[in-house]
């Protein structure tokens, strides 16, 4: 993991994707440990969920999305709404 300045977003993200995977751990151990369908439904999505979001911040940092980048695409004209009544 790259050393960022606290004033810069990706030092914060670094650090809750820690968190987030060692979540992800505890909650698939835990799987393992419950015998209740529904509970085990429970653990696996929400590390599913977690995994989901790691990936999210991954992209963050990458600026991979079009969602993070910075600098604008070149537009596309709009098409024109109608407001015709459906009959």
């Amino acid at each position: 993991m790259k050393d960022f300045p606290k004033s810069n977003p990706v030092h914060h993200t670094q650090k809750i994707k820690v968190r987030m995977r060692r979540l992800i751990d505890h909650l698939r151990k835990d799987v393992g440990k419950i015998r209740e369908p529904k509970a085990q439904a429970l653990f696996e999505t929400s590390a599913e969920v977690l995994t989901g979001l790691v990936k999210v911040f991954k992209d963050y940092e990458k600026k991979g999305e079009e969602a993070w980048r910075t600098e604008p695409k070149a537009s596309r004209p709009k098409e024109r709404a109608t407001h015709a009544s459906k009959r």
